[in-house]
């Protein structure tokens, strides 16, 4: 199991914090850190849709020039763009048995994990 995300990221430090207390492992990956590769993102855009990943309420996607923002029109230039800003992607991404799983509330976890 893979949780993908920002260190500094609030809903991220939920997940990791009950993913914990829950005692499961996991392995977290650091996008800012250690980078996502296109077919990665080409896999989650397959099973959530490109328009889910891209955070467009985000900090990140606010300071984007208006013609960057406007550039973003399928999933070849959604994956492009998220390369570019990792801080894009919204967060986290849960990666579990080959299963993608996005965002991060309690009750979300508690039903995915059947707890």
């Amino acid at each position: 199991m893979i949780l993908y995300g920002i260190p500094n990221c609030d809903t991220v430090k939920k997940a990791r914090a009950w993913l914990g207390e829950q005692g499961f492992d996991y392995t977290f990956h650091d996008f800012k850190k250690q980078g996502v590769e296109a077919a990665l993102l080409a896999g989650w855009v397959d099973q959530l849709g490109w328009e889910k990943l891209v955070n467009k309420a985000g900090t990140t996607w606010r300071r984007l020039e208006p013609a960057r923002q406007a550039q973003v029109v399928d999933a070849a230039s959604a994956i492009e763009l998220m390369i570019e800003q990792p801080s894009l992607i919204k967060r986290p991404v849960l990666v579990r048995d080959g299963q993608v799983t996005l965002g991060f509330t309690p009750d979300h976890y508690a039903a995915l994990f059947g707890r």
